[in-house]
Order: C-alpha cells, then sequence, then structure tokens
C-alpha cells in the first residue's frame, strides 16, 4: 500500500508547484507598464530604461541586460534555443489563441518579419496560457504567422526574465533583444507594424 500512495503524494507536490507558478505568471501579467512618458526608471537590478510618448521602453546600449535563457519546445514539438540566435536580432512576442488584442497585432508581425528577415532580424513568440497546441497552432494558421512559438502554457519562461528588466508584464508584450543577446526594447499591449520598426530599425543600425 505504501508504495501506492507515495507517486500520488508526488503528483500533488507536482500540481501545486505548477499551479503555484501558474498564478505568479497570471499575478506578474496583470501589471501596468513602467514608467511614464518620457520618464526613466530604475528596477532593482539597477537596469534604467525610458518610456517614450509612444509607449515603447528602450535601454542604452551600455546599460542593457543580458537576455534570460529562453528555451524549450516548439508549438510543433522542435526544440528552439534563442541562444542560437546570437548575433541577430530577435523579436519576441508574448501571445496567447485566446487574447483579443493578439489577433488584432498577428498580422503586423507576420508582415515585418517578412520584411527583415533579409536584415539579420528573427522573430519568435512565446504561446502561454493555451493548455494544449492546437488552438495555438490554428491561430498561426489563421494569421499566416511563419515564425516559431515556444509552448510555455503556465509562465515558466516568463518568470525567468530579470525584476526591474524590460520582462513581460501583460499579454501581449513584446520584446527586443539585440544582437548581443541584451534586452534593448519592450512594448506592452497590441503593437502595428509602424510601432515594431520604431523598435527594431534602431537596432539593426547598431554598429
Amino acid at each position: 500500500m505504501s508504495l501506492s500512495r507515495a507517486p500520488r503524494r508526488r503528483s500533488n507536490r507536482t500540481r501545486h508547484a505548477a499551479s503555484a507558478a501558474a498564478v505568479a505568471v497570471v499575478g506578474a501579467l496583470t501589471l501596468s507598464a513602467c514608467g511614464g512618458d518620457g520618464s526613466t526608471s530604475s528596477g532593482s537590478g539597477g537596469a534604467k530604461f525610458v518610456t517614450g510618448s509612444g509607449g515603447i521602453s528602450t535601454v542604452a546600449k551600455g546599460d542593457r541586460q543580458d537576455a534570460p535563457k529562453l528555451d524549450g519546445k516548439t508549438l510543433q514539438g522542435k526544440k528552439l534555443d534563442i541562444d542560437d540566435f546570437k548575433g541577430k536580432v530577435v523579436v519576441m512576442n508574448v501571445w496567447g489563441s485566446w487574447c483579443t488584442p493578439c489577433r488584432a497585432e498577428a498580422p503586423h508581425f507576420a508582415k515585418v518579419a517578412k520584411e527583415t528577415k533579409d536584415k539579420g532580424v528573427e522573430f519568435v513568440g512565446i504561446n502561454t496560457r493555451d493548455d494544449s497546441t492546437g488552438p495555438a497552432i490554428k491561430f498561426e494558421e489563421e494569421w499566416g504567422v511563419g515564425y516559431p512559438s515556444l509552448h510555455d502554457p503556465i509562465g515558466k519562461l516568463l518568470l525567468r526574465f530579470p525584476k526591474g528588466s524590460l520582462n513581460p508584464q501583460l499579454v501581449p508584450s513584446t520584446i527586443v533583444i539585440d544582437r548581443e543577446g541584451k534586452l534593448a526594447a519592450r512594448y506592452v499591449g497590441a503593437v502595428n507594424a509602424k510601432r515594431l520598426h520604431q523598435m527594431i530599425d534602431p537596432l539593426i543600425a547598431e554598429k
């Protein structure tokens, strides 16, 4: 009898841990954006960033923090590690198939991803709070999203972002990582093509 009970206790602990992580992520993703228009903010890690009038938060090149380790399996079950894109500008979109603003921004992501592919830019999604991959894959097909997305159903990857940094705070959020693998820009909320270019183009031009 003792042998049959032990696995159940471990399973319960695992479920509790997963639930706690999910609650933490939900709480983290309901915060408002840091800083006001044209203001400078500093987090606990000492990373200074400025949020401009367009809502885009940026960090000066010399003040940027390393992006966290972001790896796992895509919606299609393939392994993906953001470190493999070092040397390129990486645009990371946090999204969910259940998210109405994500539907509004999806065509813009598909368009700009094609426009910047030859300029050394890689787009990657983090799909969150979709328990199964089916709805998310259908979403990608519907909106012509051709780049991969890591499947992060309970938000474990989102918790890896340093506190006080350009971390995702809502769904959707967009984070841009520079060629050196550092957090360079963020927008909280749905973006359009113009705003994406405002985030990406200065990093393409960086030497």
